[in-house]
């Protein structure tokens, strides 16, 4: 009998329910927790699907979780795009896909990672536009990881100053500067198999345990209007990154749904934070998902979700018959194919019309200019074995030892 497994950490109510619920059902397929004894290189698993709920703070769990999807396990979620996965990435995918997002930029971090110097920062301009920056962002502002969760080394920001002080604090980590959004209306939504969403009505700023307990504001057609662009907005993110199981947030600013955290791949299940109602949702929507992905399983196959970013991205270079480079396109005359996956995202009005999701509407062909040299090289006379002369030392942009720093003396930011 083939088995359905969930790997799992300190939480107690959503897995054990899951267990339950799975088994309940006449399915032909048993739920238990994942167990591991030994991790042999290319070895398969004892299971069909295993539902990741810890991997993301135990490195052993996720090495484990790839070698068991190589082998043939269905992971949700996908362990190989979620160890590639981070939020500053998100963001931008979300401004392709046609989703708001929050106006957001890329800090390095206050300290230089380990083993590197200030060499290793030559081609970071000291001091960066910060200016430019701030006037872009505005404040107050959010200063978050770039790649964290879990609201950890979140900080408000109300200037440039109290922004230079708490980066202080923060070490190695790259952060990101988002503008803050004045909200009227705020919603979590789960995700599950990328067509069953909830909306949940959420308030941030309450207690852990009371951050549910909140009553949607919208009323009426706008309430309806909304509710359809929050569902649609979510399975795009959710299509286009390749997650079955996740969260997203969304702060409503002018009747306008913008997406602020979309990254969750082991979001909140406990019966005791999303209450009773939601839970009984969550354990449902994820036992009828395990079982989909159990029945839809073949042994020795990749079983993944992989999101339409990777697999567009992958179509517009192995299409099927199509030339394999530019240059056997202009050999023999071919285009690329311009059809797109039955599984693309749609794109609303607001979206970029050049996005990684689609394919170039032809190989154009690419004339190169040649270049002659006004004079020819001088030939270099033969003077037998000379020292080699060392690599000159390279010019330091800065004396500084941290990777940022605050703006120059004549800045009009400069520290007090």
């Amino acid at each position: 009998m083939k088995k359905i497994g969930i790997l799992f950490g300190m939480e107690n109510t959503f897995p054990n329910a899951f267990i339950e619920r799975v088994n309940s059902k006449d399915s032909g397929f048993i739920a238990e927790a994942v167990t591991i004894d030994k991790v042999v290189q290319a070895d398969p698993t004892e299971y069909a699907v295993i539902i990741d709920r810890i991997s993301q703070d135990v490195p052993f769990y996720r090495a484990y979780l790839k070698n068991a999807a190589l082998s043939g396990t269905a992971v949700i979620n996908n362990p190989f795009w979620w160890s590639a996965d981070e939020k500053f990435f998100n963001n931008a995918l979300a401004e392709k896909i046609g989703v708001p997002v929050p106006k957001t930029v890329l800090i390095p971090s206050k300290q230089r990672p380990e083993n590197t110097t200030e060499t290793s920062f030559r081609n970071l301009a000291f001091p960066m536009a910060w200016e430019e920056i701030f006037e872009y962002i505005g404040f107050p502002a959010y200063m978050k990881p770039h790649d964290g969760g879990g609201w950890k080394s979140v900080y408000k920001v109300v200037n440039p100053h109290d922004m230079w002080h708490k980066h202080e604090e923060t070490g190695q980590l790259v952060m990101m500067l988002q503008e803050e959004i004045e909200f009227t209306d705020y919603f979590r939504c789960y995700c599950i198999g990328q067509k069953d969403v909830l909306i949940m009505p959420y308030e941030p700023r309450n207690p852990h345990h009371l951050r549910y307990a909140a009553e949607m504001k919208a009323t009426g057609e706008e309430g309806e209007k909304l509710l359809e662009t929050i569902k649609d907005y979510t399975l795009r993110l959710n299509i286009a990154l390749g997650y079955d199981f996740n969260t997203v947030e969304f702060a409503v600013r002018d009747g306008i749904p913008i997406a602020i955290d979309f990254c969750n791949p082991a979001p909140d299940a406990d019966i005791y934070s999303v209450g009773r109602d939601n839970f009984e949702w969550v354990v449902e929507a994820a036992a009828n998902l395990a079982i989909e992905k159990a029945k839809a399983h073949v042994p020795g196959q990749t079983n993944l979700t992989w999101g339409t970013f990777v697999k567009d991205a992958i179509s517009v270079h192995t299409n099927v018959g199509a030339p394999t480079s530019m240059n056997a396109a202009e050999n023999t005359g071919a285009s690329a194919s311009t059809d797109a996956p039955a599984d693309s995202i749609p794109v609303s009005d607001t979206a970029s019309a050049e996005t990684p999701l689609a394919a170039p509407a032809s190989a154009k062909e690419v004339k190169v200019k040649a270049i002659t040299p006004k004079k020819s090289p001088k030939l270099v006379e033969d003077k037998g074995n000379q020292p080699v002369p060392s690599e000159p030392t390279p010019k330091i942009p800065t004396k500084k030892a941290a990777a940022t720093k605050a703006p120059a003396a004549n800045s009009k930011l400069k520290k007090p």
